[in-house]
């Protein structure tokens, strides 16, 4: 049986529902699995288009490595990646310094990617390959209506969270 997890804009009350791709990204999904629930501040991307996410504490050491990974994300992908404290630090990417890009800790991003024509790649740094890890199968319209209104009205005290389905 498919394990499912279930992903909540929390201020804006949308959720949804994501199948864990045991087959294709074994390392990360029981890495993510073993660590829910977990919950952010939300972000929605400047760069990499349709994708909103939460900069986490890193949670499973060591990490899961890259597998099954993307650079075009497709709308209900839900990813995982790893950074170091020097790869999200620079202060362009608007961060503020009590966030956890600021921590000196290696970093962990969730992203859920919600519309077409994602592109993976970074001014700074190039390509930033992902994770594949899950897919949206419920609740893909309702999320991407949120994290539209998060792009146009701001993510201030919205909160990202992933747990385990019921």
């Amino acid at each position: 049986m498919s394990r499912r997890i279930t992903i909540s804009l929390d201020k804006r009350g949308v959720s949804c529902v994501a199948r864990l791709l045991d087959d294709l990204a074994p390392r990360t999904c029981a890495a993510v699995w073993d660590a829910l629930p977990q919950s952010g501040d939300a972000y929605h991307a400047k760069y990499a288009r349709n994708e909103i996410y939460a900069l986490l504490p890193a949670f499973a050491q060591p990490g899961p490595g890259m597998e099954n990974p993307t650079v075009t994300p497709i709308p209900g992908d839900v990813c995982y990646f790893g950074f170091e404290p020097w790869q999200i630090g620079n202060a362009a990417y608007g961060y503020n310094e009590g966030s956890q890009a600021h921590s000196g800790e290696h970093v962990v991003d969730l992203a859920l990617f919600y519309g077409r024509n994602n592109l993976l790649i970074n001014g700074d740094q190039g390509w930033i390959p992902g994770n594949v890890f899950a897919t949206i199968e419920d609740g893909l319209d309702e999320i991407a209506r949120a994290a539209q209104d998060m792009w146009l009205r701001g993510v201030e005290g919205e909160t990202l969270t992933f747990r385990r389905a019921e």
